[in-house]
């Protein structure tokens, strides 16, 4: 070897963020003068220098160079023992390269920070919160969380068996504050929370956390003005409203049940003015009868006859048939004129009007609530015949009182002569 190196000293203890220096001897056993340079190699390599960085010796000599140490207090400058090597290079012989070794023994350094998220929370009753645990520091360390005033309405609960956080790296600590009885009622009442993390290092430290738990009450101030003003409202409408509204709507349905009852009674007694007398005609060849004024089933109609008026009433249940008639008199005949239809609850449904075997019409019940038809020329329904209505009930209405009826009820009222048969 034409180069030898060595170190002052085999363990040079350095301190994260202050500057440590050795020394190196390199001494020229070679026959010329060389010109050396340096290269630090191994993980200390960043933050490791030597001074000068170029030396030139005669030959037979040697000289110490300073090794200048600044490990940074970072995490990444791992605590515990690191190798460190210094290669000399001859310029003129580099072929004869010479590799001098040390331990660097880097001192541990604890630095840690720790946060509560979120300071502050609103619940009823419990809220989760979050510690979030930094370690700035160069070795690992467990943390362990506790209650700072132990408060026996207030309970906390948390990991049980200390975390442990890596260089560099963060990590979350779940915790959870419960209050021991419900507010119902009344302002928020506001809990301070204090915590304390201890983390277990060569000298251990305690770091104190703050915050609020704000407790709400069940039943907030507004909800109970606004519940109040509702039942107010609520006792009005019972008291004073409702029955004021009951009373118009009984009144319209009395004055509407009888507009109709003189409207019926109207029709009954307006006199329907007797029908032509009928005109004569030769009988055609083969014979026939004599045409005379109609009556049913071909019988003859006396010339006199009173005016006549009847009323059919059907009620019917929700989705049933219901039926009512009038039977003509025997050796009379019925020459209806008038008719009135009245559904006064809005019934919903179908009602047919039969006349005889005839029939005269098919309505929908929801589409009037009083409806009436005249003839000029009168329908004659023979003795023993029968006015008829059916009334196929679909859902019964809602009259003017306000309240739906149990049944379907129509009435028909039927006017016209009741006439004598000859």
């Amino acid at each position: 070897m034409s180069t030898s190196t060595d170190f002052e000293r085999r363990t040079v203890r350095v301190v994260p963020g202050e500057e440590t220096t050795t020394a190196l001897t390199v001494r020229n056993d070679s026959d010329i003068v060389e010109a050396y340079g340096f290269q630090v190699v191994g993980d200390c390599a960043p933050w490791t220098e030597v001074e000068p960085a170029r030396l030139s010796l005669y030959p037979g000599t040697s000289q110490t160079v300073l090794v200048r140490m600044r490990p940074p207090r970072s995490p990444a400058v791992r605590a515990g023992e690191t190798p460190l090597g210094i290669r000399v290079l001859p310029v003129e012989r580099p072929d004869s390269a010479a590799v001098s070794e040390t331990v660097v023994d880097i001192a541990p350094f604890a630095e840690q920070r720790l946060e509560l998220v979120p300071e502050r929370r609103r619940a009823w009753r419990s809220a989760r919160y979050r510690v979030l645990a930094h370690n700035d520091g160069n070795t690992p360390v467990a943390l362990e969380l506790a209650a700072v005033e132990v408060d026996d309405r207030l309970r906390y609960t948390t990991a049980d068996a200390p975390t442990p956080v890596e260089p560099g790296a963060e990590t979350e600590i779940p915790v959870r504050v419960r209050v021991g009885k419900v507010l119902w009622f009344g302002k928020p009442v506001t809990w301070p929370i204090r915590l304390s993390g201890v983390a277990e290092e060569p000298e251990p430290r305690e770091h104190e956390l703050a915050g609020e738990f704000i407790q709400l009450p069940v039943f907030p101030r507004w909800l109970l003005a606004l519940l109040a003003a509702l039942l107010a409202l609520l006792l009005a409408w019972l008291l004073l409203v409702r029955p004021a509204v009951r009373s118009a709507a009984r009144e319209a349905a009395d004055d509407r049940a009888q507009e109709i009852a003189e409207a019926v009674q109207t029709q009954a007694q307006t006199p329907v003015p007797p029908p032509p007398p009928p005109t004569s005609s030769a009988p055609e060849p083969g014979g026939g009868d004599e045409v005379g004024e109609p009556g049913g089933d071909g019988q003859s109609v006396s010339g006199g006859g009173t005016q006549s008026s009847s009323t059919i009433e059907v009620r019917t249940n929700t989705g049933g048939l219901g039926k009512g008639t009038y039977v003509v008199p025997e050796g009379k005949v019925f020459r209806v004129t008038d008719i009135l239809v009245g559904n006064h609850q809005g019934d919903e449904g179908v009602l047919t009007i039969i006349f005889g075997e005839r029939t005269v019409t098919t309505i929908a019940l929801e589409t009037f609530r009083n409806q009436d038809y005249h003839w000029v020329t009168p329908i004659d329904i023979p003795a023993g015949a029968a006015v008829a209505v059916n009334v196929t009930c679909a859902k019964p209405g809602t009259p003017a009182t306000g309240r739906q009826a149990r049944t379907c009820f129509e009435l028909l009222n039927v006017s016209g002569e009741l006439a004598d048969l000859q």
